[in-house]
């Protein structure tokens, strides 16, 4: 299965300014990202899609041939991912590279995405015929869905089941999220203009794999984890 393996990065970020090109303990996430998925085995074609100039700088200075100049509509804060997708596509195919198989999106924004979890996304998407693969986490006990609730002015009230129902920890099932790390999904989902196929199957990351920064709260937990791990590493 051929796949292509797009980092998907741009300049502007609302919640968490600049957050592709910002440091963490000493290394963008944009180069964690190339790093992770060019170490992988799997993808055929690696591929840094992005509107800003810093950013494809980082993805030349790994290769020129993975840098991918985004066209500023497919930048936007409302831009969809599987435009950029699809232009990217229909570019390389264009030019000469034999057609794609199936499309892995690798996130900048989960910058403890390794190589075995790139691997195994696209081996559990061929093994499982699948028409997609992403890699999901564990949901926190506080957030599980049975404990969710409404506020009707001051009331608690619950949003999905009766409080009295089964609500301790060995009492409710693990439920699972996409934890935004890879999306991967055969070509013939890409062409029906879509992200994720009605069959999808999840690949388990653990909690600490599993970090999505999104806003500075989730930026400074990021750079506490990557301190403690990677520091204890280089000693």
């Amino acid at each position: 299965m051929k796949t292509l393996a797009l980092i998907p990065v741009r300049g502007g970020s609302k919640r968490c300014p600049r957050k592709n090109a910002r440091p963490l303990n000493g290394k963008s996430l944009t180069a964690r990202a190339i790093e992770t998925t060019l170490a992988a085995r799997r993808p055929a074609r690696v591929v840094v899609s992005s509107d800003d100039a810093e950013l494809l700088a980082i993805a030349r200075s790994y290769d020129p041939a993975i840098a991918h100049v985004r066209p500023a509509e497919l930048a936007a804060d409302t831009s969809l991912v599987i435009d950029t997708v699809r232009y990217v596509l229909g570019d390389l195919e264009s030019r000469g590279e034999t057609p794609f198989d199936a499309v892995a999106i690798v996130q900048a924004s989960s910058p403890f995405t390794t190589p075995a979890d790139v691997d195994a996304v696209l081996e559990l998407l061929e093994r499982s015929g699948a028409e997609s693969a992403v890699g999901v986490g564990p949901v926190d006990f506080q957030f599980h869905p049975a404990k969710l609730k409404l506020l009707e002015g001051d009331r608690l009230i619950p949003f999905l089941v009766d409080e009295r129902g089964k609500m301790a920890a060995h009492e409710l099932p693990q439920v699972y999220a996409r934890n935004g790390s890879i999306y991967a999904s055969r070509r013939s989902v890409i062409d029906r203009n879509r992200v994720l196929g009605d069959d999808c199957r999840g690949y388990v990351m653990p909690r600490e794999r599993s970090v999505d920064v999104n806003d500075e709260l989730d930026w400074e937990f990021a750079e506490f984890l990557a301190a403690r791990r990677e520091g204890a590493a280089d000693r």
